[in-house]
């Protein structure tokens, strides 16, 4: 099989725009500390789920204290991500109270460690742990090589790769060179020579 061309290199566009990558425009950086606040603060309110089929998934998005993100703008790019038509076929309902299926933490690379014991994320890595879907907060920020500076591409792969896991699914291999990586392949370790790629079922 022939050799994928990669993707370009993000460039800069003009001066006070942010980045480009994949043709998307990307997030800005921000710094994200090693630890935070060490607790948790729930994004308030709700947001409904889409209409239509599928089966009503309740879920809380929540961010530590301490990190530079917005709450309520971290809860809505989840929200978007997981009812794409290309997501898991499932209707989230974010709620801020009451019983959840699934629990959406953006955490510190240390609160990420403890929160994932007895897996070992490194401080480089998220995880599925205790009904929660953990993620890195350096991650959120920077994305990974094998995104090639397409963070909000990548953000979207590592919610549905984490949530995945809370419905059910585990890991998988590459299937095969040049091939597009399913969304449970660990993308952040390594592609394993597959194309990158954040969704499900992408040809929806």
């Amino acid at each position: 099989m022939a050799t994928p061309t990669p993707p370009p290199e993000p460039t800069a566009g003009p001066q006070g725009t942010r980045l480009l990558a994949n043709g998307r425009l990307q997030p800005e950086r921000v710094r994200v500390p090693s630890s935070a606040g060490g607790r948790y603060r729930v994004a308030p309110g709700e947001s409904r789920p889409p209409r239509g089929k599928g089966k009503v998934v309740r879920y809380v998005v929540e961010v530590e204290r301490g990190l530079p993100f917005d709450r309520e703008e971290f809860a809505e790019e989840v929200h978007r991500i997981l009812n794409d038509r290309r997501g898991w076929g499932f209707r989230f309902h974010r709620v801020s109270r009451g019983p959840v299926r699934i629990r959406v933490s953006l955490s510190s690379p240390e609160m990420t460690d403890r929160r994932c014991l007895p897996l070992r994320t490194f401080s480089a890595l998220s995880c599925w742990n205790g009904g929660r879907a953990v993620i890195n907060a350096v991650r959120w920020n920077e994305g990974v090589p094998g995104y090639r500076g397409d963070v909000a591409s990548y953000r979207e792969y590592v919610i549905n790769h984490e949530v995945g896991h809370g419905l059910g699914h585990g890991h998988v291999p590459c299937p095969g060179p040049g091939r597009r990586a399913p969304v449970m392949l660990q993308q952040t370790k390594s592609l394993y020579g597959c194309r990158p790629n954040p969704w499900p079922f992408p040809r929806r």
